[in-house]
């Protein structure tokens, strides 16, 4: 009797999902979305990418409107999943409107010492099921704050861990429109053309020994000493651990086509300092 093989009709696959995670000092939604115009202007500036909304940095808790917050995210292309963090009052309040809650992992742990709760949190929402993995690189967990959260409470130096040096990946070739780079757990070094619609993104700190036409992320999982430094300055968009800072206007004239660094002030000591994006000195 000849035996007749079908497909199965479940597969399990795993994957790495690419969410943004939006950090919220309120849940007013007027006050988001005049926040998230000034970030990110009137037109969607994502392309459908699921958020994750991230409440331990809530500075009241006034009760949340969770369909008028999704509609604000969706209006700059953000589909809103879930939440993270905050209080168990307000994650009731989410699931009863089918937004489950995301908890931490301990990726952060292999961060370096600055990373704080919000960030623990994106890496909890990246074990989650998705789509394929980007072209250059595994797809990355992507960090966006509308205020950079403050600093959680961290030991004495002495009383820490020696931190590995993180390792490098090296990418030898130009990025295109639409093709990221995601170094998890590592520096990266881009040594071509980081072109218009690309992105590179990096736990550590990011090097481009060419010029960056696009989106740089360096610090994402939460490091607060992570730099961006690139040889030929024309980006769309940097950021350093959550904080971003936008060039829908173009890039100044001081900055663009040179030298740059971009860096948090303060560096790792100042979790929520002022983003920075700066001429380097080559005398």
């Amino acid at each position: 009797m000849q035996t007749r093989k079908t497909s199965q009709l479940i597969e399990f696959k795993g994957t790495t999902l690419a969410v943004v995670v939006v950090t919220l000092r309120s849940l007013v939604v007027e006050d988001v979305a005049v926040a998230a115009r000034d970030l990110f202007g009137d037109d969607p500036f994502f392309d459908g990418d699921p958020a994750l909304l991230e409440l331990s940095a809530l500075v009241d808790q006034t009760p949340a409107d969770w369909p008028a917050l999704a509609q604000t995210l969706r209006s700059h292309g953000l589909n809103l999943i879930g939440v993270c963090g905050g209080s168990e009052a307000l994650r009731a309040s989410a699931a009863a409107s089918a937004l489950p809650t995301y908890a931490t992992s301990a990726r952060a742990a292999r961060a370096p010492a600055a990373a704080d709760e919000a960030e623990a949190c994106a890496a909890a929402s990246a074990t989650s099921p998705a789509a394929t993995p980007a072209q250059a690189a595994p797809t990355t967990s992507e960090a966006a704050t509308l205020e950079a959260p403050e600093a959680s409470a961290t030991a004495p130096a002495a009383a820490k861990p020696p931190l590995s040096p993180l390792p490098t990946l090296f990418v030898d070739r130009p990025l295109r429109s639409g093709q990221q780079v995601y170094a998890r757990a590592s520096n990266l070094v881009v040594l071509g053309a980081v072109n218009a619609g690309a992105e590179v993104i990096a736990d550590g700190s990011i090097h481009i020994y060419a010029p960056l036409r696009g989106r740089a992320l360096a610090g994402a999982a939460g490091d607060n000493g992570a730099r961006i430094l690139c040889t030929r300055f024309d980006a769309e968009l940097v950021s350093i651990a959550g904080l971003y800072r936008t060039f829908d206007g173009g890039v100044p004239t001081e900055l663009a086509g040179h030298a740059v660094q971009v860096r948090l002030a303060g560096g790792s000591g100042d979790a929520a300092g002022k983003l920075l994006v700066e001429p380097m000195k080559t005398d």
